[in-house]
């Protein structure tokens, strides 16, 4: 075992790529994909107005910016 651990990292090295494992302590960002752009606790993609800025989605020629209808 030591020996096939000792020639992962040579060839690693060799290649030019370190592999750093990572401790249990760090942690991972997590990617939200149903965030809340106008904080009001419903999720973006539930939410008839995304934006906060009273007009639907639908009618709304920028759905994503509060200061444009």
């Amino acid at each position: 075992m030591k020996t096939l651990f000792t020639l992962l990292a040579a060839a690693g090295i060799l290649a030019g790529c370190v592999v750093v494992p990572a401790s249990y302590d760090q942690r991972v960002p997590v990617v939200v994909h149903d965030r809340d752009r106008d904080h009001d606790g419903i999720p973006n993609r539930q939410d008839r107005d995304r934006d906060g800025d009273g007009v639907r989605n639908r009618q709304d020629a920028a759905p994503n910016n509060p200061y444009r209808y």
